[in-house]
């Protein structure tokens, strides 16, 4: 496994960053998975890879220098250095994608070299795969991720919310147990990073950073000249899946007491989100999402916080413990209807072996009832 050692000052410092240029990086990577056969983990993805895949496909069937180096860059335990600098804060995809057009070529090679655990092909023996990595990452944020920025950083930022929510319950130990797959608090002052064998690293006194993106990929990279660190993760969400996914039901006894569409509300609160986001999700007018909020506050039942330009909402403990009774009732009324249904069935076929035995016996046919007779996650360091 590859752990760093974090002091106590180090990780107290470190900060939460959004990243542009990380997120358009994720989306290459999704658009470069769904170009090799993959279709999607959820109903949102799909439907982004449907919209996307084919002019993507397209771009690099046009150039097969440029699509030589995806295939190169994103090797299968290390991904190139050079095309995924180490975030900084408050850096817009402009800034980032300069300094991916500024590698040196010969670092550039060398990098791939890594990625590729072995030689270079000669296709890429050339000076211009900076340039090239550089305009391929300003398509993907230009087509795929810039229209729908604005929400995927509503989203970023409500995981943001929660993780520093989640700290505030149970410290960082149980914030980096739950990033993402294979990162995890090891104990004296060690932080597993991924599930690869890499040396140890000492980074105490960095600049520590963490990066949520929305596509379900995440790396790690560092700037040793910087002195800074940065673990890119997948974020958390309701959103993460694409609006209207993984829903939570909505306990009949709550709908009853709160009406079904704040009920739905409450529900949809596990994690933070805006008015915005929630009126997504629903399908309800933005007007009566806000109708919603504002009971749900004043009783005590949801709270909010400002995160950069948004305000989020998320339950509270009084509203986890109204959805989890309303939950456990719903799910006692289930049982006993199962188990009446199970009484039902079982007279029923009382009677229907009664009426086979009679029709048997009165020497007609025995009477029978009709019928009867997937993921590897990218995790590697940059």
């Amino acid at each position: 496994m590859g752990w760093w050692q974090v002091n106590a000052d180090t990780l107290a410092g470190s900060r939460f960053v959004l990243s542009p240029l990380a997120e358009a990086f994720a989306s290459l990577i999704l658009l470069h998975k769904g170009a090799g056969g993959y279709a999607g983990g959820h109903p949102g993805e799909q439907a982004w890879l449907r919209a996307h895949l084919p002019a993507y496909r397209a771009l690099l069937a046009r150039d097969p220098v440029t699509a030589l180096l995806v295939r190169a860059g994103l090797g299968r335990e290390w991904i190139a250095d050079f095309l995924t600098p180490t975030p900084r804060e408050r850096e817009s995809f402009a800034e980032g994608v300069a300094r991916v057009r500024a590698a040196d070529p010969a670092a550039a090679r060398a990098h791939l070299r890594t990625s590729l655990a072995g030689a270079v092909p000669a296709e890429l023996e050339r000076d211009d795969l900076p340039e090239r990595a550089a305009g391929l990452l300003e398509y993907v944020w230009t087509r795929a991720v810039r229209p729908s920025w604005d929400r995927r950083r509503r989203v970023l930022e409500a995981d943001v919310v929660a993780r520093t929510a989640q700290m505030s319950r149970g410290g960082w130990a149980a914030v980096l147990d739950a990033l993402r797959p294979g990162t995890r608090w090891l104990g004296e002052n060690r932080f597993q990073v991924n599930l690869h064998e890499y040396p140890p690293r000492e980074i105490s006194g960095a600049q520590l950073l963490f990066v949520p993106v929305t596509p379900q990929h995440g790396w790690v990279a560092w700037d040793e000249s910087e002195h800074r660190y940065a673990v890119v993760y997948p974020c958390a969400g309701v959103l993460a899946a694409g609006a209207g996914e993984r829903r939570p039901a909505v306990p009949a006894a709550l709908g009853a007491l709160l009406g079904g569409s704040r009920a739905q509300v409450l529900a949809l609160l596990g994690s933070p989100l805006s008015t915005t986001q929630l009126t997504a999700v629903t399908g309800q007018a933005l007007g009566s999402v806000g109708r919603h909020l504002r009971v749900l506050l004043d009783a005590g039942l949801v709270e909010r916080r400002r995160a950069g330009r948004s305000v989020l909402y998320s339950r509270t403990g009084a509203g986890q413990v109204l959805l989890a009774a309303a939950a456990e009732d719903a799910g006692s009324e289930e049982d006993a209807g199962s188990e009446e249904d199970a009484g039902a069935e079982e007279d029923a076929g009382a009677e229907e072996d009664a009426g086979a035995d009679r029709a048997t016996r009165s020497g007609g046919e025995p009477v029978t009832a009709p019928g009867a007779g997937r993921r590897r996650e990218r995790d590697d360091r940059t």
